[in-house]
């Protein structure tokens, strides 16, 4: 039996890094991670996740343990504190790890202190609540994550939207099924078009661009990340260029938000006679799309685009990238 007490340990390590933390450091702390555990799930720019399950074997200790290791390593060997959730699944981990005071600290939650643990905190500090939703809540009377927990999920996902409102029950409820998965993002995704002849056509260079929209939402949805901002560049006939990064309001994959801000770029660009004959864009500062799903809008319509964007997705996967999309993206494509 006491070869397998690991099994009634949390297993999984939520790991914040300070604010601000230089890109080759937060790889550094990447690696500290993945001697820990050889499953990791990167969520940059300073957060991380780790699958406990076999460390704790490996290492014949307990959580807290793992956390106390990590920390000194850390320190000791990179000059960063980090603060280190640990619980029995993401969202109390995470939780776990926010509740940390600067500068780090390790705080493990077991898998039956979770009820009592989570019903004391604010709904704004569960894990996945963003303030316009802890605002929604707060209107009804919802203050803590153990009133959360008692009222009926359906209430919860009239004042949040459907799929918002039942993550958000199930997680205050402690319920997250998600695993860690593997995971060391790219920095980028970029995708390009070439014009075969120099185009003054705006209407085409319009369609071309929505084209991109839409090939590099699908790219990003597939890796299962998002764009903290957009980068367009434009070729021209003799050899010139353009290139303007925008940020994006939110971290997003979907073909809407990237479309707003790739049309901003385009009209920022004053097109007027230049001879196009080239387009690219690019998504940047990617992060683990995991980690904005939750901040789900309460913009009905909005929530109507993103079920069509995932059924058309789907449609997609099975008859090819080309299936379904804006009529716009067709014309070009056949005119191409």
């Amino acid at each position: 039996m006491k070869d397998r007490a690991w099994i009634a340990q949390p297993t999984v390590m939520h790991v914040r890094c300070p604010d601000r933390l230089p890109e080759e450091a937060y790889r550094q702390v990447l690696e500290l991670l993945a001697a820990l555990g050889p499953v990791v799930q990167a969520l940059p720019p300073t957060c991380a996740l780790v699958e406990l399950k076999g460390a704790l074997r490996y290492h014949a200790t307990d959580a807290q343990r793992l956390g106390e290791m990590l920390r000194v390593r850390s320190i000791s060997r990179l000059g960063i504190d980090v603060r280190v959730g640990i619980g029995p699944t993401i969202t109390v981990a995470a939780t776990a790890s926010a509740q940390i005071r600067d500068p780090g600290g390790v705080l493990v939650i077991a898998p039956e202190q979770v009820a009592d643990w989570l019903g004391p905190l604010p709904v704004e500090a569960l894990h996945g609540i963003g303030p316009r939703q802890a605002a929604a809540l707060h209107d009804y009377g919802i203050h803590s994550v153990g009133l959360l927990a008692t009222v009926s999920p359906a209430t919860v996902q009239r004042l949040l939207g459907k799929k918002a409102g039942r993550l958000a029950t199930d997680r205050a409820r402690g319920i997250d099924p998600r695993p860690v998965v593997p995971r060391m993002l790219p920095a980028s995704a970029c995708v390009r078009h070439h014009f075969t002849d120099h185009t003054l056509d705006g209407a085409h260079v319009r369609a071309a661009l929505l084209d991109l929209v839409v090939r590099l939402g699908l790219l990003l949805r597939r890796r299962g990340q998002a764009a903290q901002a957009l980068t367009l560049t434009l070729k021209f006939a003799g050899g010139a260029s353009w290139e303007k990064t925008r940020r994006l309001t939110e971290p997003s994959g979907h073909e809407g938000d990237l479309r707003t801000v790739a049309y901003q770029l385009m009209g920022a660009a004053g097109l007027q006679r230049a001879r196009l004959t080239g387009i690219a864009l690019k998504g940047e500062d990617l992060l683990d799309a995991g980690r904005v799903a939750q901040q789900i809008s309460l913009d009905q319509a909005r929530e109507s685009r993103l079920l069509a964007e995932a059924a058309m997705d789907r449609i997609r996967d099975k008859f090819g990238p080309g299936a379904i999309g804006p009529a716009a993206t067709a014309t070009h494509r056949h005119a191409s």
